[in-house]
């Protein structure tokens, strides 16, 4: 048995999180393998929403392992919330007994999220729009072997060890005449949630992984962020801290690329981003509010109003071939609904006078250039079949089908859990 992977194929927000709620149902396994608290997947149930931080989409399937892979920065207080907040969303759910943390994953220090507002407000650092969530400060203090690992929490020394690395960051941040709140007032949270983690199954994930698709168990890997805010391949520097490809999720989870199958790849039929970064496609007139208002384009996890702009194939076509991705999942198609004409970004014209068709190398000079298509003035949240769409949006898909070359295997109609069609 392989492993199938999802991935975020834009700069995020492309509804990773309702999918693989969706498709759940048919694994034994979902494995989260990169990221951290900065990204928030939401799930829609019952007239409900929540949205899910570092816990995998599939905690709500009876029967369904969930694992946070080694690849993951853990922020233990985040962590607590988050269950305790599933706990009040469902009360049936329980975590202990089908949640089970990678003990080679990394810990996000409290003091991790102060040098991120540090760095961000510093004039000599660069600012990149960061959540503050203190992510890239946990991966490079895992990188320089200066950080503690989930297993670390049963150590006799952790709490010595944990507050050695605070006090450090501390004296570091007071030289920079930051204005600090007192050490033991993020301390006491932060060791009070790692004896709240104790209570759930700690272990070598990976070799409980692989075990498991030797005995023919199905394992969905599910990635935060997207391609295009991979550290190595996306648009540096405005990126996230970890790999979100499909190669990031055999590294986050131990898993041999020789053991993955379905490389399923989330897109909106337009773009969005959060923070800074080049965007090639940002819309800036009325066009642009009108999508953000009606896809309730806010981020999940900061609540930012998100940047809004046409779907980018230069950029989409890249993601896909990065990713190695197989099938393609449409979201959002529902919120262009009634607008008479969309556009797509075919080509990028850029200052030497070439076209570049397919692209991770983007800068703020390059134009885009837009091939208009037909809108499609229907309600399609209540289609049940493929075969009922309107021509229109039909004819939107073959488009990008033909261009990506990868068929699009579902299409999101709507924002419930149940409003997604399979197209084959």
């Amino acid at each position: 048995m392989n492993m199938d992977i999802v991935l975020g194929l834009q700069w995020g927000d492309e509804g990773k999180g309702k999918f693989i709620d969706l498709i759940s149902e048919n694994y034994d396994i979902t494995a989260r393998f990169n990221g951290g608290a900065n990204a928030g997947h939401s799930i829609e149930r019952n007239g409900k929403r929540i949205t899910l931080k570092s816990i995998p989409s599939g905690i709500f399937m009876k029967g369904v392992q969930n694992v946070i892979g080694t690849g993951v920065v853990l922020d233990p207080v985040s962590l607590k919330k988050e269950l305790q907040d599933l706990h009040l969303f469902d009360e049936s759910i329980q975590p202990e007994n089908n949640l089970m943390i990678s003990g080679k994953a990394h810990f996000v220090m409290p003091t991790y999220k102060l040098m991120d507002v540090f760095m961000e407000e510093n004039p000599d650092y660069i600012t990149i729009g960061t959540t503050k969530n203190g992510i890239a400060q946990a991966y490079s203090n895992k990188i320089l072997r200066q950080n503690l690992r989930v297993e670390e929490m049963y150590s006799p020394d952790f709490k010595s060890r944990a507050g050695h690395i605070m006090e450090r960051d501390y004296r570091f941040l007071a030289g920079g005449d930051m204005i600090l709140p007192p050490l033991e007032e993020i301390s006491t949270p932060f060791f009070e949630a790692v004896d709240f983690l104790k209570k759930f199954r700690c272990s070598d994930t990976e070799l409980y992984l692989n075990n498991a698709l030797a005995e023919g168990k199905k394992v969905l890997a599910e990635g935060s962020q997207a391609v295009m805010l991979d550290i190595d391949h996306g648009t540096y520097p405005h990126v996230t801290s970890s790999s979100t490809t499909a190669a990031g999720a055999c590294t986050g989870l131990g898993i041999s690329p020789k053991k993955t199958g379905e490389i399923y790849g989330i897109a909106k039929a337009y773009c969005t981003r959060v923070g800074n970064g080049v965007f090639p496609t940002e819309i800036f007139d009325e066009t642009g509010e009108k999508i953000r208002t009606v896809g309730h384009e806010f981020g999940s996890n900061t609540g930012r109003p998100r940047r809004i702009g046409w779907l980018d194939l230069p950029a989409l076509k890249y993601a896909v071939m990065v990713g190695g991705v197989t099938q393609l999942v449409l979201t959002k198609a529902d919120v262009l609904s009634g607008m008479k004409s969309v556009a797509v970004c075919t080509h990028y014209e850029l200052e030497d006078g070439t076209i570049e068709s397919v692209s991770g190398r983007l800068s703020e000079n390059v134009k885009p250039v837009l091939k208009w298509m037909q809108g499609w003035n229907a309600d399609i949240t209540a289609i049940k079949d493929p075969s009922a769409l309107p021509e229109e949006l039909t004819a939107f898909i073959s488009f990008l089908e033909n261009e990506l070359e990868i068929p699009v295997a579902y299409l999101s109609t709507g924002p419930g859990r149940e409003e997604i069609l399979k197209m084959e």
